[in-house]
């Protein structure tokens, strides 16, 4: 499990520009790449141990297969940032952050009180996560 400590992006630049799924492996020295809806994101498992930065593109906010990327990648190890872009809601924040985003940089400038409240909404969750909270139930029963 790893835990996240959510991070807003909204002006702070990038740095290493994140590189396609399909050109990762022709650039030995690429430590970010980018996830595009439909790409696999089994395919860079092998290489977790040299990533610092996994951008994840939601170019919709109905588009959902983003969230399957990161837990993908978090139940596989990688303990680097792993950042949401794109069309990225308020309302997608908690849900982001219990599959394993610890960054995030909307298409949009969110209100950071806003995106803050969001993160600190809900305490206790029933399902287990990626982000290092136990589910109520485990609580419970120990």
């Amino acid at each position: 499990m790893v835990e996240t400590q959510f991070r807003y992006r909204a002006d702070e630049p990038a740095g290493d520009p994140a590189v396609t799924v399909d050109s990762f492996g022709d650039q030995t020295n690429a430590a970010a790449v980018r996830i595009e809806p439909g790409d696999d994101a089994r395919v860079l498992l092998p290489y977790l141990d040299r990533l610092k930065l996994v951008e994840v593109n939601f170019p919709a906010y109905t588009d959902g297969r983003g969230y399957s990327a990161a837990r993908i990648l978090r139940e596989a190890g990688y303990a680097g940032e792993l950042r949401a872009v794109g069309d990225v809601l308020v309302d997608q924040l908690a849900y982001m952050r219990r599959c394993g985003f610890d960054s995030f940089a909307p298409e949009h400038p969110l209100n950071t009180a806003d995106a803050e409240a969001a993160m600190a909404r809900y305490a206790d969750v029933y399902q287990p996560t990626v982000d290092g909270r136990a589910p109520v139930w485990a609580k419970r029963h120990g």
